[in-house]
């Protein structure tokens, strides 16, 4: 007996069709009904599933998002007792995934231009990115055992996600670098 898969949504396929299109032609090249015709489907089932184009577009960021945290959850997983080190561990799988990530070059490589629809996903109206960011981390961060209140406990997080973000859109240097100066700030905050 074959083991129960369970099918893809119409959302989830749209959503994949949507950033393999934009990371390959750009954003403003993506209209509903090409991506109804990318992938099979009517072009009212596409604002059925999605909405508009500004749906779109936040859906298919905070999908991307998804990506990254599994690799902050492995980070986390991997380093149960350490907190410094599993920030380091999730900043490096972060920046390290962020420099092969085309739908993220994409967006980045459009700042340089006209096209920048989405660039303020990531960074004027990165609401949405850096609240599920957030609740994840935050997640995993209250399972150490930490000398900061539940306040300044939130602030470190929401500095240690920016700073990240940062690298991300802007890297400065390596990713293993630039994660270790991460990691060593993060301690100095706990250490306050």
């Amino acid at each position: 007996m074959r083991p129960f898969v369970a099918p893809v949504s119409h959302r989830e396929r749209l959503l994949g069709a949507a950033a393999q299109f934009t990371a390959e032609h750009g954003w403003s090249a993506l209209t509903m009904a090409k991506l109804a015709e990318l992938v099979g489907v009517s072009r009212q089932t596409v604002y059925n599933e999605i909405g508009g184009k500004p749906q779109l577009a936040e859906a298919m960021i905070l999908r991307e998002l998804e990506t990254f945290l599994a690799r902050v959850d492995a980070a986390f997983s991997d380093n149960p007792t350490d907190l410094v080190r599993a920030i380091e561990a999730a900043a490096v799988n972060v920046l390290e995934l962020a420099r092969t990530d085309p739908l993220l070059h994409m967006v980045v490589r459009s700042s340089q231009g006209a096209e920048s629809d989405l660039l303020p996903l990531l960074t004027t109206h990165s609401e949405a990115l850096l609240d599920a960011a957030g609740a994840v981390i935050g997640e995993h961060v209250r399972r150490y055992d930490v000398p900061l209140d539940r306040e300044r406990m939130q602030v470190m997080v929401d500095m240690v996600i920016r700073l990240v973000l940062s690298h991300v859109m802007q890297p400065a240097g390596e990713p293993r670098e630039t994660a270790a100066t991460i990691a060593w700030i993060a301690e100095r905050v706990l250490a306050a």
